[in-house]
């Protein structure tokens, strides 16, 4: 079993509402999971005894991370930990009608991770808000596939 920390990043609470939801699947299945969505720096997420991450942020504004995330992604983003040990997934919400700014935040975090050695499991999971009402429902479906290939 795995021990995932769930980073949201959220401004609407879609992401919180998804994280929340994943965090009570992962733990019905038997891994351990925690929710984090006010860390400052890589080092308040805890790292340290887990393997994996799973990012959940929505884009809001004009392509933008929201507000909580973005101490994590300035802390990453200047001082490139190894994170080479750390599997990661990545669920982005976004709004289709900004196309030019869909899901912005999750690639930005995404490219991030990569960026600092972490190795991405799966594929990163868009949801649209204009298609899909009810974000984590398409999460969880999403998380079957993604555990099964974490091993």
């Amino acid at each position: 079993m795995s021990n995932i920390l769930i980073l949201v990043g959220t401004e609407s609470g879609n992401a919180q509402m998804v994280g929340d939801t994943l965090m009570d699947e992962f733990t019905a299945l038997g891994h351990g999971a925690e929710v984090s969505t006010d860390a400052q720096t890589v080092a308040d997420l805890g790292l340290d005894g887990r393997d994996v991450v799973l990012i959940v942020t929505s884009t809001h504004g004009l392509g933008e991370l929201p507000d909580n995330i973005i101490p994590v992604h300035d802390d990453l983003a200047a001082n490139r930990p190894d994170l080479s040990g750390l599997r990661y997934g990545v669920i982005a919400l976004g709004d289709q009608t900004y196309s030019d700014t869909f899901c912005k935040a999750g690639k930005i975090m995404d490219g991030l991770f990569a960026a600092c050695g972490a190795q991405r499991v799966g594929e990163r999971l868009e949801i649209d808000a204009c298609t899909q009402p009810l974000p984590d429902e398409e999460a969880v479906m999403w998380s079957k596939e993604w555990l099964a290939q974490l091993g």
